[in-house]
């Protein structure tokens, strides 16, 4: 009986092997990272804050330890983690995070209930309530106004509506944003570095 021939793995030239790309570092950890696009929607709102939501990222707003304390000295990658964790924490109350909800017997629209004519006011993309029932377009929208409204009144949070109040409700709430606040000190981005080192064993 002849001898089989050896099958050869060698692959032909041809045929290259394709690696993977390489992943995007750890996305910072969100409250709406249990939801289909999550990812997308994270990506989208760290890339609004490097461009029209930079205000944002720039300034440390008077009341930003009721929020985060770790922000004063962060990073801009750390602050901007920060800001995307806010958005989440804020989604939960506006949409429970459905990108697709309608509230206000159709006045307001998406994640973060955006009133059309206010996403016009303030020049976003997303100018119907259809566009705004897209996540990542409701997203950088809200990144737009928020980078009006905090660096003009200097805080997150202002009586009278001032800061994010003046355009999200749950804000006026102090229920809600004691659950905000405290959802957001137990993130990394906001823990100051001190808290966050292993402690020495004796």
């Amino acid at each position: 009986m002849p001898p089989v021939p050896a099958i050869s793995l060698a692959l032909p030239p041809s045929i290259q092997v394709v690696s993977p790309p390489a992943r995007s570092p750890n996305l910072p950890r969100t409250r709406w990272q249990h939801r289909r696009g999550n990812a997308m929607w994270t990506r989208t709102a760290l890339s609004a804050l490097k461009t029209h939501g930079k205000p944002l990222v720039d300034i440390v707003p008077a009341d930003i330890t009721d929020w985060c304390p770790a922000y004063p000295t962060a990073s801009e990658a750390d602050r901007r983690a920060f800001w995307v964790g806010f958005l989440s924490a804020l989604a939960k109350h506006e949409s429970t995070y459905k990108a697709r909800a309608v509230g206000g017997g159709g006045l307001w629209y998406g994640l973060l209930q955006i009133l059309p004519a206010t996403a016009r006011g303030y020049k976003c993309n997303a100018g119907t309530g259809e566009d705004l029932q897209n996540g990542s377009a409701n997203l950088s929208c809200a990144v737009r106004i928020m980078a009006t409204t905090v660096p003009r009144d200097g805080v997150i949070y202002g009586k009278g509506g001032r800061g994010v109040a003046a355009d999200w409700g749950p804000m006026r709430s102090p229920a809600k944003r004691m659950d905000m606040s405290r959802w957001l000190k137990r993130q990394s981005y906001c823990k100051p570095l001190d808290a966050t080192r292993p402690k020495a064993r004796p």
